[in-house]
């Protein structure tokens, strides 16, 4: 016999309820299909079952589809393992197919692209240089980055137009119709890039002025606040691999935009990652709908997977 004061609760007398009564949230109705040979990628799409990601998915489409449809803002935040995972050629494809009203890079992003732009490589690997301080010391990037900062800083561009207009007569041919800056400065699709000072290499270098890359990435704040405006009843911004420099850049300019009197309500946001991260999943899918209206999606894989997925299925899409 236990020695302890009480027994195991008797649970004879629980009420239960019938499994038909009960219901559930899953039904077979929504499982998934089994692909049929041939039918390609619209066949594919619609053979995923209707449940959570799949049909995140599915509503991702649409929305970019509408926005495109009713001229709405879509507008890429994209960090710099986007660019280094060689999906430039994807977003440049969607940017002449008009799913893109405006990209926003980070400091990283600008860098992989700039120096595809001028080398056909980037991504040095950092363990191997950074004993003996050779990591971010290439030359080129450093020296051709900053020139082109404080000359459109000059000119009163921001940093990514200035970088793209740069690039215009030093891109290697070879390389430039993979660099997202040089194609969409000849596009005419506005680039901004958003930095904090010191966290990317060419700060370190020599020809490094802080008032220029202050005051054009300023300039690119207020630039892609002017763009997110139309985001209104109907845009779209997609976060992709940034977790934290473009998903607080973007809570601010929303910010501001609502205390300009722009009522920013009733768009889509999106957060693209292998990882799902707070800053993304608060300030970007969650904070800026709050007594909006609107959706947040989180839609978790690879960049080199999930993006092209992407980019064929509104390709499918087209008429």
């Amino acid at each position: 016999m236990s020695k302890y004061a009480k027994a195991p609760l008797d649970l004879s007398g629980l009420k239960t309820i019938g499994l038909k009564e009960r219901g559930g949230k899953v039904k077979t109705a929504d499982f998934a299909s089994v692909y049929l040979k041939g039918t390609g990628l619209s066949g594919w799409l619609a053979s995923l079952p209707h449940i959570l990601a799949a049909d995140s998915f599915r509503a991702v489409i649409d929305a970019i589809a509408a926005a495109r449809a009713r001229r709405r803002a879509l507008i890429w935040g994209l960090g710099g393992h986007v660019i280094k995972c060689g999906l430039a050629p994807v977003l440049i494809d969607l940017m002449r197919r008009g799913y893109v009203t405006a990209f926003a890079l980070n400091g990283a992003a600008s860098i992989h692209d700039f120096e595809i732009a001028l080398a056909g490589h980037t991504s040095e690997d950092v363990e191997a240089v950074l004993p003996d301080g050779r990591f971010g010391m290439a030359e080129e990037t450093g020296r051709e980055m900053n020139r082109a900062i404080c000359a459109g800083d000059e000119a009163g561009l921001g940093m990514g137009e200035a970088l793209g207009k740069w690039l215009e007569p030093i891109a290697a041919p070879e390389f430039a119709a993979s660099s997202l800056l040089f194609q969409a400065y000849r596009h005419g699709t506005p680039v901004t890039v958003h930095v904090a000072i010191g966290t990317d290499t060419p700060h370190m270098h020599s020809a490094a002025n802080g008032a220029a890359i202050g005051s054009s990435t300023l300039r690119d704040f207020r630039l892609l606040s002017a763009y997110l405006a139309d985001l209104d009843e109907g845009g779209i911004y997609l976060n992709c691999g940034s977790a934290v420099v473009l998903p607080e850049v973007f809570l601010k300019a929303v910010s501001a935009l609502r205390n300009l009197g722009h009522p920013l309500a009733r768009f889509t946001t999106v957060n693209f990652d292998f990882l799902q991260h707070y800053r993304p999943r608060m300030n970007v899918l969650d904070r800026p709908h709050a007594g909006r209206g609107g959706a947040g999606y989180s839609l978790t894989g690879h960049h080199e997977l999930m993006l092209p997925l992407l980019a064929a299925a509104l390709i499918e899409m087209e008429a």
